[in-house]
């Protein structure tokens, strides 16, 4: 992964290397190395991260069509 560095502005260039690891999964892929994780355990995360895309998607999809209202966007303070 890479990352430029402009005028010598090393703030932003964290900010944007932090945000191009969240997005590939780094984070979480770090913190699930940390220990072992037996079987069992892993076979619960994975139906539970299921269970809530499956929901996620559902709730989008009832959103397209309508039925629920489109979530709020929340006000930017200036």
């Amino acid at each position: 992964m890479q990352v430029l560095v402009r005028d010598n502005n090393i703030d932003q260039a964290l900010r944007v290397l932090k945000k191009k690891m969240q997005r590939e999964g780094i984070f979480r892929e770090m913190r699930a190395r940390r220990a072992f994780e037996k079987p069992s355990e892993k076979r619960n995360r994975e139906e539970a991260e299921s269970i809530r895309r499956h929901r996620k998607l559902a709730r989008k999809k009832m959103q397209r069509e309508g039925l629920l209202p489109a979530p709020k966007k929340a006000a930017r303070p200036r």
